[in-house]
């Protein structure tokens, strides 16, 4: 619900400014473990969605796309004038910052309070600006959802996102030395618990939350909180930026408050004393964000330590093992690597011989910001290149998913089964990896498709 509603923000505070009119589609969403999303009516004013609302969902042709490429009035209003087209589309949350050459825009929060909002969210924003606060209060934003204990967890590119548990000991101890009481607002009712039991900081229950049972409403409830706040701590959370939005206030990560490396080593030290306290898919978030903070700086040995701890925790999820097999092979100590990487694809093979396996999906994700282990692509390479064939495998998915190189990927699987002529992984592999083409691709990609599955290679 915080990405739609930044996204309508930045749209509507574009459309206010330039004369045009503003739209939102709104569908909602019932069936996702970590995220609901109520229906139109539920959030908003009959009147706003008279003005506003497109529909649950809206056909994109005739449409262009506002992206994170610089643009001005001036060429939106010539644009304007072409046949065909409806308007513009506007999701990137960080759009406004590539308009150029005036007028001023109206302001995100000016735009916020002027949204139309049901008359039930109208009550728990009311609520929430009438609660009595203790004194100064920053708010601390503890994401979890999928990021921690869902498919998310293994894709690092989104860790910044979350601000670690097993970090909130010392940021309500730093904020308390600046006179602040800390509002702890969060989605782990166990974690909240058990943080407020710790440091004495406040919860949403203790100022009214807890009046609304309806998970949507207790939501503006919270954001409204955090907007009263001093300053929100949180990570790259949208949920926490239109909080920030909401107050016109500022929204900064909790890293900020220390210097360097200090954050993961504190989060080393809360964990090497109370692991136990925190289940065990926090505890592994915790190993896991105190890893990438220190990556760039660490020895292979102790990046082994701290993800085998995570890896223990969370044995479900992929990127620990891969991560350990690379930091082996880093230091050349490939069979080390070769025997984490054969455990693993051997038992995800004998569950299922379905390709690619679960971890290999992992190995070659791809998020928005590019894919996920890039960096470690060389040290497979190395490893396939020293006669691994594991290593030689996993590379071979690299150089065809990655990269679209089909014959060096090829050879590569050849070199496994060189290595070992009878493995049923690899020759699964090999039939696995062929020319690829969707719905969408060209008429050369499908018959080179045509003609593979003919047995004819080119």
């Amino acid at each position: 619900m915080g990405g739609r509603l930044l996204a309508m923000v930045n749209a509507k505070s574009l459309a206010d400014t330039l004369g045009y009119r503003f739209g939102f589609a709104w569908e909602p969403i019932h069936d996702d473990e970590f995220h609901s999303v109520d229906e139109v009516d539920k959030i908003f004013s009959a009147d706003f969605i008279e003005k506003h609302w497109l529909g649950e969902k809206v056909e994109p042709s005739g449409f262009d796309v506002l992206e994170e490429v610089g643009f001005t009035r001036a060429g939106l209003d010539a644009a304007a004038g072409r046949r065909g087209l409806r308007g513009w589309i506007c999701n990137e949350f960080q759009i406004r910052d590539f308009f150029h050459g005036g007028p001023e825009l109206v302001r995100r929060s000016e735009t916020l309070r002027g949204f139309g909002f049901s008359q039930a969210v109208n009550e728990a924003l009311d609520a929430a600006e009438r609660a009595p606060f203790p004194g100064p209060v920053a708010a601390l934003h503890l994401r979890s959802g999928d990021i921690v204990r869902g498919k998310y967890r293994s894709m690092l590119d989104f860790s910044n996102k979350v601000v670690a548990s097993t970090l909130v000991k010392s940021i309500a101890s730093e904020l308390s030395s600046k006179g602040l009481t800390t509002l702890l607002i969060g989605q782990d009712r166990a974690t909240l618990e058990y943080l407020r039991s710790e440091t004495g900081a406040l919860l949403s229950d203790d100022l009214g939350a807890a009046e609304f049972e309806d998970e949507t409403l207790r939501a503006f409830f919270e954001m409204r909180l955090m907007a009263r706040c001093r300053t929100i701590y949180a990570g790259s959370s949208v949920y926490a930026s239109v909080a920030s939005t909401m107050g016109d206030i500022a929204l900064v990560h909790p890293k900020t408050l220390f210097d360097g490396s200090r954050p993961a080593e504190m989060i080393l030290g809360e964990l090497s004393r109370h692991q136990g306290d925190y289940h065990p898919l926090e505890a592994a978030f915790g190993y896991q964000t105190a890893f990438l903070d220190l990556e760039d700086q660490i020895g292979p040995a102790r990046a082994r330590d701290i993800l085998e701890k995570a890896y223990a925790l969370d044995p479900e999820n992929d990127i620990y093992p891969l991560k350990i097999a690379a930091a082996f092979f880093r230091e050349r100590d490939y069979q080390s690597g070769e025997a984490v990487l054969k455990a693993l694809m051997t038992r995800q093979f004998e569950a299922s011989p379905a390709m690619p396996l679960r971890a290999i999906g992992v190995l070659v994700c791809r998020s928005w910001r590019g894919q996920v282990m890039s960096k470690d692509f060389e040290s497979f390479f190395a490893a396939a290149a020293d006669g691994h064939p594991y290593a030689a495998a996993c590379s071979a998915h690299i150089l065809h998913i990655v990269f679209g190189q089909l014959k060096p990927a090829r050879r590569m699987i050849a070199r496994s089964l060189e290595a070992e002529p009878a493995n049923a992984l690899f020759k699964r592999i090999q039939r696995h990896i062929r020319p690829s083409a969707t719905p969408q691709s060209g008429l050369l990609a499908k018959a080179r498709l045509r003609l593979w599955k003919a047995g004819i290679r080119i």
